[in-house]
């Protein structure tokens, strides 16, 4: 089972990073917020309760529907 991804305000954080704003559904946001954080750093609350916190990072990989079927 793999690390969570998308975390609330006052949730730690796994690691070290920079994170952002996203929509609940993974929608992008206007002007989001980025915060750097350090592993079991609280995440802050959002502006909007229907947004969570994603490591920047993550948001570069791509998932499942970014492969190519060989």
């Amino acid at each position: 089972m793999g690390e969570q991804s998308r975390f609330r305000g006052g949730q730690k954080a796994p690691n070290n990073g920079v994170y952002i704003e996203k929509g609940e559904t993974g929608s992008n946001v206007e002007e989001p917020r980025q915060i750097e954080m350090k592993a079991g750093d609280k995440f802050p609350e959002n502006h909007n309760p229907e947004r969570v916190w994603v490591n920047k990072n993550d948001l570069s990989r791509p998932g499942v529907q970014g492969r190519a079927n060989d």
